[in-house]
């Protein structure tokens, strides 16, 4: 947070293949150490191993992954007279559409065994059909929001 200015919001640049800002941010977020075109190449046969699979464009079933994984609320450290609470607040678009692509890639990332081309597409898959790491994990920060809805009038 700088003391003077604003800091302005940066879009990422569609990707090529899909013209999607979503594959985009994709491909940033699983991008290790520099390498966006291994990051490129995983995520591309990831379409490819869901288009053969759920049968349907991929762009789509990607979209509704991100969309069933998706949190609406979380809980935010509030301290008050030296005791802290867990707030719940709503969570901005953007970063719910951030968090749910981290969590699709932290919990593909997890899966067992096979080339991360297949976890993730089976992480995508699950997350179609609302179940899956993922899913869970919204879940459980929506039933974390709910059970710390009595402090939400600390909300700042």
């Amino acid at each position: 947070m700088p003391r003077r200015g604003i800091v302005k919001k940066r879009k990422p640049q569609p990707d090529p293949s899909y013209n999607s800002t979503l594959i985009a941010k994709f491909v940033n977020l699983s991008m290790k150490r520099g390498k966006k075109s291994v990051a490129e190449r995983v995520i591309y046969n990831t379409m490819e191993i869901v288009k053969e699979k759920a049968k349907e464009d991929p762009l789509k079933a990607m979209e509704k992954a991100v969309e069933n994984v998706r949190p609406l609320l979380e809980t935010k450290s509030r301290r008050v007279g030296g005791a802290t609470y867990q707030v719940p607040i709503e969570v901005p678009p953007r970063r719910s559409t951030s968090l749910g692509i981290r969590w699709l890639l932290k919990y593909a990332q997890e899966r067992g065994g096979r080339s991360m081309e297949e976890k993730l597409s089976a992480e995508i898959l699950d997350a179609l059909a609302n179940k899956g790491g993922a899913v869970k994990k919204r879940e459980d920060t929506h039933k974390m929001a709910e059970a710390n809805r009595a402090f939400a009038h600390y909300k700042w």
